[in-house]
């Protein structure tokens, strides 16, 4: 039985690996085809149902706090059947508990949802729906391998709306060829659907996916880092002259209460269990990875068998490396301890950051620093990471 600390906060992950196509850019666990009964659209829920119940054979529930989020992800889980997913949240509910103010995500495709399925699946218990918008250019949204119309995006916004379902949407920038003014309309767009969440993610040209194909045979030109980070800076711009306000490298929201919980359970080291095919899952300390292809899943379910494809124990040179990674990456910072602050290579590390203009640092009551990221900072995040693990974590990572 793995006991966490008590008690531990506790999120879970559902991976839905099914498409209709599969995006250009897309390196997810993802598949457009079916593999039979338990791992295609109309019946992957039930095997969803056996892995939930053998995770409750593996956790002591009692170790853990109800929990507080459940997020929905793929592929595209707005394919499931409004009842499957109530299916689901029922049976997480019964296993673990959720707290009264859980958050229920549901990241749907806008061709894929009405305002009847949106009624149904909140009515199953999803009070927040992350809408893939990526562009509101239809150009760019061709590059990227994505069929959407936008209209349905402002639609889909609409009947969220209607119904009271918290609203997010996620972007992306920096596809080949896509021009300043092009990612500006996209903002200008996203924010006139008035979401309470805007998640901006940098395109990242993922080996083996078809974009990348098209970019490595010159088909496409390559993506350059000046251009994203001018994309970076006008989205935190645009977006913070429009009352939203970054609490994470990617995610803006207009209110503490509009941020994404589940997200913020993976930055502060809450524990999750991710269910499906390839999801990953993390509890003290320990992390592991189910098999990712839906048939292989179903059969060692039906087998009662563990569903893993493998797992690693972090050492505590990594947990901490972890811990200051995520940590930096958010608003709230990372706080160096009084001890730590004193010793000469990290106040020298820290006076050089903050001179470069990468952070900032406040004095805490207890002698302790909270050091932030600046707008510079937030390009440089993995830079100013490496040179604080340098001198923060002693031990080999």
């Amino acid at each position: 039985m793995i006991e966490p600390n008590l008690p531990a906060p506790f999120s879970a992950y559902v991976h839905v690996p099914f498409c209709l196509r599969r995006c250009g850019y897309c390196d997810f666990n993802t598949y457009t085809g079916s593999f039979g009964s338990g791992a295609d659209r109309g019946s992957y829920a039930e095997t969803v149902l056996k892995e939930i119940d053998f995770s409750k054979g593996t956790l002591r529930s009692e170790s853990l706090q109800p929990l507080s989020s459940i997020f929905f992800g793929g592929g595209t889980p707005s394919l499931l059947p409004p009842e499957h997913i109530g299916m689901i949240i029922e049976r997480l509910k019964q296993t673990f508990s959720l707290s009264t103010n859980a958050e229920v995500t549901l990241e749907a495709n806008p061709d894929t949802v009405d305002l009847g399925y949106l009624e149904q699946i909140q009515k199953a218990g999803v009070n927040r729906i992350s809408m893939g918008m990526q562009s509101a250019v239809p150009t760019v949204l061709k590059t990227l391998d994505r069929t959407h119309n936008p209209e349905n995006v402002i639609q889909a916004a609409s009947w969220s709306k209607q119904l009271g379902l918290s609203f997010s949407v996620d972007l992306i920038y920096g596809a080949p060829a896509e021009t300043i003014e092009q990612w500006q309309k996209t903002l200008e767009s996203a924010i006139a659907l008035e979401p309470g969440h805007i998640s901006a993610y940098s395109l990242i040209l993922e080996p083996g996916t078809a974009l990348y194909r098209k970019v490595e045979k010159n088909q496409l030109p390559a993506v350059q880092d000046d251009d994203m980070a001018d994309k970076y800076e006008l989205a935190d711009q645009i977006l913070t002259e429009a009352g939203y306000h970054w609490y994470e490298l990617s995610n803006f929201a207009r209110t503490k209460e509009d941020r994404s919980i589940h997200n913020q359970a993976y930055w502060n080291g809450a524990f999750w269990w991710g269910y499906g095919p390839g999801a990953h899952s993390y509890l003290d300390g320990v992390r592991w990875w189910n098999v990712k292809h839906p048939a292989k899943y179903r059969d060692l379910l039906l087998e009662n068998q563990d569903p893993r494809a493998g797992q690693e124990s972090l050492t505590i040179a990594q947990r901490n490396f972890e811990e200051l990674m995520l940590r930096l990456r958010t608003a709230q910072g990372y706080v160096v301890s009084q001890a730590l602050v004193e010793e000469p290579s990290v106040a020298g590390a820290l006076a050089d950051l903050v001179a470069q203009g990468y952070i900032r640092e406040q004095k805490q009551a207890v002698g302790s620093k909270l050091v932030t990221l600046t707008l510079t900072g937030r390009l440089m995040a993995d830079y100013v990471t490496r040179v604080l693990a340098d001198v923060l974590i002693a031990d080999e990572l």
